[in-house]
């Protein structure tokens, strides 16, 4: 079992950034893939990004070029740095694990307005 805690959500105005933190209960150097999703009010949940195995990574299209998925595995934990983020963007955003067992994080809500 792993616990995955996510922090660093918040209100931030359009144009800006913000870096979710998903800090987990062990080591994630064994959790071969890790990403974030996103819920929307009254939307299904979004893939946003993954990180794949030594560090390969992908994006949903509406996120490309603006946000970026890492990870630290001395820290055990995964990062995404958000930036030029857009009304569009406000959501809850849930890490998750994967090493033969899906693990979600509690979520953290990400507000986007001026």
């Amino acid at each position: 079992q792993v616990q995955l805690v996510e922090s660093g959500g918040g209100l931030v105005q359009p144009g800006g950034s913000l870096r979710l933190s998903c800090a987990a209960s062990k080591s994630i150097s064994s959790i071969y893939v890790m990403g974030w999703y996103r819920q929307a009010p009254g939307k299904e949940r979004e893939w946003v990004a993954g990180n794949v195995g030594a560090g390969h990574t992908n994006y949903a299209d509406s996120v490309k070029g603006r946000f970026t998925i890492s990870r630290d595995n001395a820290k055990n934990t995964l990062y995404l740095q958000m930036d030029s983020l857009k009304p569009e963007d406000s959501a809850v955003y849930y890490c998750y694990g994967d090493d033969g067992a899906r693990y979600w994080g509690q979520g953290t809500q990400v507000t986007v307005s001026s």
